[in-house]
């Protein structure tokens, strides 16, 4: 990576940081599961107790009105789910210590291809309270048992001593949860004690997450590092340094290994990196979602118009797994109908900041991609005149940002889940997710090839009739590319984070939601209690129901349901 070089004050304070944790190895390694378990309650506790801190830090630097339901953002992606995984993991390690496996209690079942699968959501009486409709499997490589599985879930924690040396966690600019959870996986899955460097756009986040790390802080097992590229390049290739992990761009992956302009192409094309030691990544892409026709209420069109505009304006679109392309059938009915629903949504979303870096300039260069694309305002692009035999830029890289495109292919709802499948395992750059969408009497009619469908996508988070960020929320649920990718070609990365079943070699985490809300689906002989999610960009209730949330998962108890439920059904 080529940067500037840090300051003799930063390079001794980086320096420092490494040599305390060298020292920190081996307090990490002394650690029992019991104390390990104990760290992960204690900052669990730090986490609760800071939560209002971290959500007003986050606002700040998005600079999202105080009053905006907006804010329930950053309470679901922010300190909801690192709650989550803190118990889900200390559960994994509770099992350990009793001489279970982590995957006991859980259900295991029968994938395409005779994969094994685990369900992992719902789980608890919570799981089937809170997010009822809702359910996801991780899927394992074709050929593992169920027995393998059970007896290699644990990875680092069956051999707590065996330590794996100094890792560094470029942390990501976007979910705030993102830096704390990749550090808990580096600690806990790979037994690596940690130097998290920020992402200079969630400085902010400093104070908070010292107090929410300070467990680990205080063994010598993490240290936090701020600053520029300089800070990051001097870090990343410091001798006493054995692994990185980064989340963002496959730009900025090939940057940092390979290193930038015309050398680091070539060092890319000869396989030679600039960076000498593993790494693992978790990288966006272009987040297809398919969308089957079927025949659709006029209720259905709009509310499914609202999940995609969820999809793509989420976090302002600054999601590696934010939709970029809408592939619809050329040949559905109701397809006109639809988009001016999608265009509605688009337009209609709450307005917020383009806080992130470059989005201006990105959003500029779609529309100069396009002479056909729609400014909608807000800064919004949408691009619906997509050629499939020559798509463009679209296809091919990630806009980070609020752009839109639309894809149409021809055929029926088989012909064209066929060729939609094909396009984006062949045409679409990235593999970390993919949204499908589709009417329940399409799913019946479709039968077992939508789940051979499933199967034959390449994406390490599948999601039907949800978005693959509920995936992300699922701390038993694995999050990454699929797997296979090498250095040279990493498309959206390499390996997996949360996982917080701790299970060895996972392929996919498959996502499943209803495709009507509550109440309305009663009128469709549907039991389904989730009305429209707290994270839809429309939900005029997600500021509180995203502090409620985060409420309960600081202390799980009955008495908190009601004013939940009563919040989430006014949204």
């Amino acid at each position: 990576m080529t940067a500037s070089q840090p300051t003799t004050e930063q390079v001794w304070t980086i320096d420092q940081a490494v040599d305390d944790l060298v020292r920190g190895e081996s307090a990490w390694a002394a650690c029992g599961r019991a104390k390990r378990r104990e760290l992960l309650e204690r900052m669990h506790a730090a986490t609760a107790e800071h939560a209002e801190a971290w959500v007003r830090a986050a606002v700040a630097y998005k600079r999202l009105p105080e009053d905006s339901p907006l804010i329930g953002e950053e309470w679901i992606t922010g300190p909801y789910p690192v709650l989550t995984s803190l118990g889900a993991l200390a559960a994994s390690i509770g099992a350990l210590e009793e001489g279970r496996s982590p995957v006991d209690g859980f259900s295991f079942g029968r994938a395409p291809g005779g994969r094994v699968s685990v369900r992992v959501l719902p789980h608890s009486i919570w799981d089937q309270l809170l997010l009822n409709g809702f359910s996801a499997e991780v899927w394992m490589p074709p050929g593992v048992t169920k027995e393998t599985v059970r007896g290699r879930a644990g990875l680092a924690q069956l051999r707590p001593a065996e330590t794996n040396g100094v890792g560094v966690v470029l942390g990501a600019g976007n979910i705030t949860s993102i830096p704390v959870l990749d550090v808990l996986y580096e600690l806990y899955a790979n037994n690596r004690v940690v130097a998290l460097k920020l992402n200079p756009v969630t400085d902010g986040l400093l104070d908070v997450l010292r107090q929410v790390l300070a467990p680990l802080i205080d063994l010598g097992a993490v240290r936090i590092l701020t600053g520029g590229a300089d800070v990051g390049s001097y870090l990343v290739h410091h001798p006493k340094v054995s692994h990185v992990h980064m989340t963002g761009s496959a730009a900025t992956h090939d940057a940092i290994v390979f290193g930038t302009g015309a050398e680091g192409a070539d060092r890319k094309k000869a396989g030679t990196p600039l960076l000498d030691k593993p790494v693992t990544s978790e990288l966006g892409g272009v987040s297809p979602t398919i969308v089957l026709p079927g025949g659709w209420s006029e209720a259905d069109l709009r509310y499914q118009a609202e999940h995609i505009a969820t999809q793509k304006l989420h976090n302002g679109g600054y999601n590696c797994v934010a939709s970029q392309v809408v592939v619809v059938s050329s040949d559905w009915a109701q397809k006109d109908r639809f988009l001016a629903h999608l265009r509605a949504a688009l337009s209609d979303a709450p307005v917020r900041p383009a806080y992130y870096p470059g989005s201006d300039d990105r959003v500029a260069t779609a529309l100069a991609s396009y002479p056909g694309a729609e400014n909608i305002g807000a800064g919004r692009v949408l691009i619906k005149d997509v050629d499939p035999a020559d798509p463009g830029p679209a296809l091919a890289s990630e806009y980070f940002g609020p752009v839109l495109a639309v894809l149409e292919l021809p055929g029926d709802a088989r012909r064209f889940l066929d060729e939609a499948v094909r396009t984006a395992n062949e045409e679409f750059a990235g593999t970390l997710g993919v949204n499908l969408i589709a009417h329940p009497g399409t799913i019946a009619v479709l039968g077992t090839a939508l789940d051979e469908a499933i199967a034959a996508l390449r994406y390490g988070t599948v999601a039907l009739n949800a978005w693959t960020g509920v995936g992300y929320l699922t701390a038993t649920a694995t999050w990454g590319a699929y797997p296979g990718h090498t250095l040279d070609d990493v498309q959206s990365g390499i390996g997996v984070v949360h996982n917080a079943l701790l299970l060895d070699g996972p392929e996919r985490t498959v996502v499943r939601g209803p495709f009507h809300p509550a109440p309305r689906a009663i009128l469709h002989g549907k039991t389904t209690l989730s009305p429209k999610p707290p994270w839809f960009v429309t939900n005029r209730t997600a500021a509180t129901t995203g502090r409620l949330l985060a409420d309960f998962a600081s202390a799980p108890r009955w008495t908190a349901l009601p004013k939940i439920f009563a919040s989430a059904l006014r949204g």
